[in-house]
């Protein structure tokens, strides 16, 4: 029974990955603006891109809008809420061209929402989003690279924290989704990333891995890889290069275990 059942779940996301392809290449097609093939990409599968042009999604955590900017440009996601944890003064301070990307998105109708903490994602508090992030419920949440900043140089101290961070985000968005929706979390792979057991605080909250798979940042035309410390002069570190990989997370089996 068991192997019945996840022999249905991959034919069923061999279904829908196939339908999400299909759409994107069609897109993609039409505004003759970028080609997507798994020869360009030297795999032997199509690409992984969770994303349907009509999903509702409310993206986390954005530091310089080029992956908002990227859905709605080259994916045709029409149903955008990006939000960022600055200010707009502090967010065009770190990153200048954000602004350009924010623009972009705002004439296109897309919301864009500054000051909004992922602990707090939906709570009757201006930092929780208000209306915007309450009125209806979503597709997909997506926070891509979270991660709390040079908190601490002390190891151990700095995991927690941004296991924290992952746990109180988990719980507040899981009460957002739709039925049958999804929360998508990006990490880097190694350590320290490996630590957070990013598996375990899902179940933590009640959720579970329904898959992962590498993250490609080269999907996504025009995204760049923005450090929580805002633009550094010079820098030869560039984060889209680094391995990373996507976890989408389900409604679960809830664990009583503390992290």
């Amino acid at each position: 029974m068991g192997k019945a059942k996840k022999t249905q779940n991959r034919e069923h996301q061999s279904r829908t990955d196939s339908k999400r392809f299909k759409e994107l290449q069609a897109v993609i097609g039409k505004n003759n603006t970028q080609k997507i093939s798994t020869k360009d990409l030297g795999a032997s599968r199509r690409p992984t891109i969770p994303f349907c042009p009509n999903d509702r999604i409310l993206l986390i955590g954005e530091g310089d809008f080029s992956f908002a900017y990227s859905l709605h440009t080259y994916h045709a996601c029409t149903a955008l809420t990006a939000t960022t944890f600055e200010t707009r003064n502090t967010l065009f301070a770190k990153y200048p061209q954000a602004a350009a990307h924010i623009n972009t998105l705002e004439l296109s109708n897309q919301k864009v929402l500054f000051s909004i903490d992922a602990t707090k994602l939906g709570l009757p508090v201006p930092t929780g989003g208000g209306p915007a992030i309450r009125k209806d419920p979503w597709d997909l949440i997506v926070f891509n690279f979270p991660h709390v900043g040079g908190l601490t140089k002390d190891r151990n101290r700095q995991v927690r924290a941004n296991q924290e961070l992952v746990v109180k985000f988990l719980e507040r968005a899981k009460a957002l989704l739709a039925p049958g929706a999804s929360i998508i979390v990006t990490i880097f792979e190694g350590e320290p990333y490996s630590l957070w057991n990013l598996r375990d605080l899902g179940r933590h909250v009640g959720l579970k891995v329904e898959r992962s798979f590498k993250f490609d940042a080269e999907l996504y035309k025009g995204y760049k890889h923005a450090r929580t410390v805002g633009n550094i002069q010079g820098e030869g570190w560039k984060g889209e290069f680094k391995d990373a990989r996507t976890y989408i997370f389900e409604m679960g089996t809830k664990n009583s275990e503390k992290i």
